[in-house]
């Protein structure tokens, strides 16, 4: 014990790199694949992309997989943490071009062939920083065995599955509408697309005349350079203004193309003038009832962001903003625009190149989804699969039961470029090259969601009938965020149900989005962002904060347990103070630890041998702790596991039982006593350590490597020993009782005796209610009370606890009078700041011009007034 006399406190940066060394040489995190998925546990990370560093996001996923991972392999369970990373296509191909520009050169100037290799190159130099991250947060994963979604193996598998989607008539090629990105002419899935709000446009009221002469409807629109692309003008089939107009025609302006006026529900009566410009070729609505009523696409905004021939040759080759500029100059020369007013509105965004996106129909390879959804629904329905919260499975089913055609081709030179080969008219779907000349592969990529679809699964070996994939599929739950619960989530259903055949995963878990202090989305470009290595080593604060500075070095498991305490299914803020907390928890559980160590009889095996009703009080609170925690955790509530295990290490364990023991521990008068309650002890550490382990690994593992070797139960590493069972013969509901009974009335005197301004170390004599004869000595010990004799003395005052009141007896360490005088004047201040208080809020000025925050904080002033002012009491 002398090393440990030696260290008076906790060091993370000197303890955490050590751990994870012993983690990782120990194999614990690579299990072998034996037995069944039923036996087993296995998680797959949602694979960050190859190009990623940690962001609160991962450090917030990665707590609770890890959370549940560790507790299940201490259940005795192989437990497989899947780790990879995803090839990310358009993220890693702009980050090579940027570098590639930063030469002087571009993709195209060097080709395909070399700007893959220096992908290839990139990816080598910096795809593995993320994973060494990931390893700073004491995440468990299996290290040994970390996938790519571009390694051969895996790329054949999505390879396969393309083929049989082909071949079983799922996957084909069309002319569809896309989101189209001109930044980087490429289609974009909905999660490249950034719906920015407020963006201002003008809409224009434009007047199409009736080709019969008998007047005019107008339509409103923002994007008049569109409507050269118009093939109908629609109106609701109740709106009674339009009836009489639904079958004619209008002259389209500028064009001089007649339109037809159709019916359609979709319009809506009360937005502009209630009559709608068609536009199939550029509006994904107007698509849809383009093809319902089989109305002609034409495209007059080409892939490259330019005017094309179709627009005509007074606009081809303009841009959009130019084309705009002329069509609005037009139609104002031939008088047909009848008004113009700023509109406010939602316009999406490409998140990669910063472009507008242009709605386009597009010839590319889509997936039909129309037969894989249903299937993906019903799992849901039955609980095969079961989301939670319970309000997401709402928003899934929703999703999947209004799907559109998934566009799955991308115009890239970085993924799994599609297995499709073209020769004249003959075109070729295969795994493998056609065989023969003149065959030209086609040039596009797989959206990167096609094969990240595939993760469950593709990473233990399938197609092939592998070991890891009888062990480990399906997988026990998945932990996410919302934002891909369509993109990602229901397609690892569907192909998962498709192809192995069985749902991917059990439960799947909706995290919280952590926001910045301030309600901001975190942001490194907008001053929002936090990098969880900076709250674990120590680095700069945003200046979102209002303390300035740098955060000091909290190291992983106070990091780990502060999210996973501020998580929630909702949006939450970052909370520091939740951080702290976790500190002090990682602290005391030491602290406490060392006590006990330096204090207890080190031969002793741990054991539960109680011999006073505190010990059965603590082994009793210990088993709920152990069977909490694990309920908790189980249910997915992650904030309330973290909470009830401060609550228990600080209240229980350290502020309340180890204050009870100190006397005993300290005594020498009885050997076999000693040793009996150094086996207790060292029997309550041990468990509490493997109970706080999931949560804060790094210091629970210090610990557990400083214990007797007869309290660690054989086991060198902490994360390989058993999760302690609930011992139903140590639950003692008397004992429970009877001591909570204690603890109320020490805390309540323990008030009293400091509102009183009774010196710390002062022993008052006192009387005791009836009801406290097995815990009269704990209450007399804590609460410093002297109950010998005085039963025939006075009272001068009776402090109120469970089962009736203390009466505290004339004593020379007691004086009332100043006493009250003192709660007189803090009763008297408290009025003062209270009608100050109300007085601000009282004026309307101050109330209607002050930030919200201003106002709001100084209405949490006067309630904790109001709420300290009807806690003092009279005495």
């Amino acid at each position: 014990m002398t090393d440990l006399r030696e260290r008076t406190r906790y060091e993370p940066s000197e303890v955490e790199p050590r751990i994870t060394t012993r983690w990782l040489d120990s194999g614990l995190n690579s299990p072998e694949p034996e037995g069944t998925a039923d036996e087993n546990y296995s998680i797959a990370i949602p694979p960050p992309n190859v190009t990623g560093a940690l962001h609160m996001g991962h450090a917030l996923n990665g707590s609770i997989q890890d959370t549940l991972i560790r507790l299940n392999r201490m259940r005795g369970k192989h437990a497989k943490w899947i780790l990879g990373t995803d090839h990310a296509g358009i993220a890693t191909q702009r980050q090579v071009e940027k570098r590639l520009e930063g030469e002087g050169t571009s993709r195209e100037a060097v080709g395909r062939e070399e700007f893959t290799r220096r992908v290839w190159e990139w990816r080598e130099e910096f795809g593995g920083t993320i994973i060494e991250q990931f390893k700073r947060l004491g995440a468990s994963c299996d290290y040994d065995d970390e996938r790519f979604t571009m390694d051969d193996q895996y790329v054949q598998a999505v390879l396969k599955v393309f083929v049989d989607l082909y071949e079983q008539g799922l996957i084909y090629r069309d002319h569809y509408m896309v989101n189209w990105d001109p930044g980087l002419q490429t289609a974009v899935s909905d999660l490249e697309v950034e719906e920015r709000e407020g963006i201002v446009d003008t809409l224009y009221s434009i007047a199409y005349p009736l080709a019969d002469g008998d007047g005019e409807l107008v339509v409103a629109t923002v994007r008049p350079e569109t409507m050269l692309a118009d093939t109908a003008v629609a109106v609701h089939p109740d709106d009674e203004r339009y009836q009489r107009f639904i079958g004619k025609d209008v002259i389209l302006p500028i064009v001089g193309r007649r339109l037809p006026v159709i019916a359609d529900e979709y319009v809506k009566t009360d937005f502009g003038t209630g009559c709608l410009k068609i536009t199939p070729g550029h509006d994904p609505n107007d698509f849809e009832i383009g093809r319902k009523h089989g109305l002609p696409e034409i495209s007059v905004i080409g892939e490259d962001g330019l005017m094309t021939e179709a627009a005509g040759q007074d606009f081809a080759g303009l841009t959009v903003q130019e084309a705009q500029a002329a069509v609005v100059a037009r139609l104002e020369a031939e008088g047909r625009i009848r008004e113009q007013e700023a509109y406010e509105h939602t316009v999406p965004f490409s998140h990669r190149s910063g472009a507008r996106i242009e709605p386009l129909i597009s010839l590319q390879w889509f997936m039909d989804m129309g037969g894989l959804a249903q299937p993906a629904i019903d799992v849901v329905r039955e609980g095969k699969v079961k989301i939670h919260p319970e309000s997401q499975s709402r928003r899934y089913i929703d999703w999947l039961e209004n799907i559109r055609p998934w566009c799955v081709s991308r115009q890239l030179w970085w993924g799994h470029q599609i297995p499709v080969w073209y020769r004249d008219e003959e075109m070729y779907v295969g795994t493998t090259p056609p065989e023969g000349e003149g065959w030209e592969r086609d040039p596009d990529v797989l959206d990167t969601w096609f094969s990240s679809a595939l993760w469950p699964f593709a990473t233990l070996g399938w197609p092939e009938e592998t070991a890891a994939l009888q062990a480990f599929y399906p997988t026990n739950v998945l932990s996410t965020a919302r934002d891909i619960l369509f993109l990602w989530v229901a397609r690892m259903v569907m192909m998962g149900l498709r192809f192995p055949g069985q749902v991917p995963f059990e439960d799947v878990y909706i995290h919280s989005v952590i926001q910045a202090p301030n309600g901001q989305r975190m942001s490194k470009s907008l001053g929002t962002g936090i990098d969880p290595l900076d709250l674990i080593d120590g680095g700069p604060r945003p200046e979102v904060f209002s303390q300035g500075g740098d955060f000091p070095a909290y190291g992983a498991d106070a990091v780990r347990f502060g999210l996973l305490a501020m998580s929630s299914t909702q949006d939450v803020r970052f909370s520091e103070e939740k951080i702290e907390q976790g500190r002090s928890l990682t602290n005391k559980l030491f602290n406490a630890s060392r006590f006990v160590l330096l204090q207890v009889d080190v031969d002793a095996d741990a054991a539960p041998r109680p011999r006073t009703i505190e010990d059965r009080w603590m082994l009793s609170r210990l088993q709920r702790a152990k069977a909490d925690f694990a309920g908790r955790v189980d249910g997915f509530d992650f904030a309330k596991a973290a909470l009830g295990l401060y609550e228990f290490v600080f209240d229980e364990l350290c502020d309340w039982y180890l204050e009870m023991v100190k006397p005993r521990l300290y005594a020498d008068d009885d050997p076999e006593a000693k040793a009996d309650l150094s086996a207790t002890l060292l029997h309550v550490v041990s468990e509490t350590l493997a109970l706080a382990h999931p949560i804060i690994p790094f210091v629970t593992e210090e610990i557990w490597s400083l214990l007797p070797e007869g309290a660690r139960g054989g086991a060198d590493l902490l994360a390989g020993a058993p999760y302690p069972d609930v011992d139903d013969a140590l639950l003692d509901a008397d004992a429970e009782a009877a001591v909570d009974r204690a603890i109320g009335a020490v805390t309540a005197v323990r008030g009293w005796r400091d509102r009183v301004g009774v010196r710390p170390g002062a022993v008052l004599p006192a009387r005791l209610p009836d009801g406290y004869g097995d815990v009269a000595s704990l209450v007399a010990a804590l609460a410093r009370l002297d109950l010998q004799g005085g039963d025939g003395a006075g009272t001068i005052a009776g402090v109120a606890v469970p089962g009736g009141a203390v009466d505290l007896l004339p004593s020379d360490e007691v004086d009332l009078g100043a006493a009250r005088d003192r709660v007189a004047a803090e009763r008297q201040q408290l009025q003062s700041e209270i009608k100050r208080a109300e007085g601000k809020l009282g004026n309307e000025r101050f109330v209607a011009k002050a930030p919200p925050a201003v106002v709001q904080e100084e209405r949490d002033k006067l309630s904790r007034l109001q709420t300290e002012l009807d806690q003092l009491e009279e005495l």
